[in-house]
């Protein structure tokens, strides 16, 4: 088992990661913000799916990830169309062009880790994959269950009557 020392460690590492998803934030066209990109991505990962779906896996609510689509939607990068199932629902599909503005994100993200880990071996960027994919199945569906902290340790609490 790790040391708390180390688990420290790992915190601030973890920490200083949104340094790294800024600058990544950075490359996306100006037209595609991150909640954009992470629709098409989702899109593009999960295939068609529902709304409440789609709010579920972004971990928003649903007036965001309406946001979200209508902006998608007004750049002709998703359709909406009625579930089958029920009416009163709709479908979300990427789009040709939607999938080639996914393609793009794709292509710039690749291209910006390229730069950024030019001086990694390539065991060094599978050692990496292998584990933040180990960490993040660590953690399982971080969506689904609420933020708890640890239990502190119980320290000496009872006194007796001849020690206060």
């Amino acid at each position: 088992m790790a040391e708390q020392a180390q688990f420290e460690e790992l915190a601030r590492q973890l920490s200083a990661v949104g340094a790294v998803k800024r600058d990544m934030g950075r490359i996306l066209p100006p037209d595609c913000p991150a909640g954009s990109a992470a629709v098409l991505t989702l899109l593009g990962r999960h295939g068609d799916m529902r709304m409440s779906k789609l709010a579920e896996l972004l971990a928003v609510d649903m007036s965001v990830t309406s946001r979200h689509v209508a902006h998608v939607a007004a750049r002709g990068w998703i359709e909406r169309h009625p579930d089958p199932a029920d009416k009163r629902s709709r479908i979300l599909r990427l789009t040709p062009a939607g999938l080639e503005q996914l393609h793009e994100l794709s292509r710039r993200t690749t291209r910006l880790l390229a730069e950024r880990l030019a001086d990694w071996t390539d065991d060094e960027v599978a050692q990496l994959i292998r584990l933040m994919a180990r960490l993040r199945a660590s953690f399982g569906d971080c969506r689904a269950t609420a933020f708890r902290l640890p239990a502190p340790a119980l320290e000496e609490t009872t006194r007796t009557p001849a020690s206060t």
